[in-house]
């Protein structure tokens, strides 16, 4: 068991309906109330990690520095934070120093034009 993975002891108020189901359904598995709850809080980060929208949002207050790096890696995974910190930098970086293009018609001539009821004959 890593650090990360010490038991920290949460308190919270829950409508009594919730906690009464909550009971019922631990005892009919044989399980703690404890273990149920991590289990249910397990599968909903995931799932909702895992959702379009979600990772968005990660990206947007990332983008917008409302989050920090750190705390991206935690919602999102090492990799994907990765990735928005070099699409973040790529980003902030100043433009290429590009001469603007002459003006060149590139549509000099006349145009060709293609008569499409021939190629219909066949």
């Amino acid at each position: 068991m890593s650090a990360s993975d010490d038991p920290r002891r949460v308190h919270f108020q829950s409508p009594e309906y919730l906690v009464d189901r909550l009971d019922a359904i631990a005892d009919l598995f044989d399980k703690d109330r404890t273990d149920l709850l991590v289990e249910a809080i397990r599968e909903y980060i995931e799932e909702t990690a895992d959702s379009e929208t979600f990772q968005e949002l990660v990206a947007t207050k990332y983008y917008d520095d409302q989050l920090e790096f750190e705390t991206v890696k935690q919602l999102a995974g090492a990799e994907t934070a990765q990735r928005l910190r070099l699409l973040k930098a790529d980003l902030e970086d100043e433009p290429l120093d590009l001469a603007t293009p002459d003006d060149v018609d590139i549509y000099d001539g006349d145009p060709t034009t293609v008569d499409t009821a021939a190629n219909d004959d066949r």
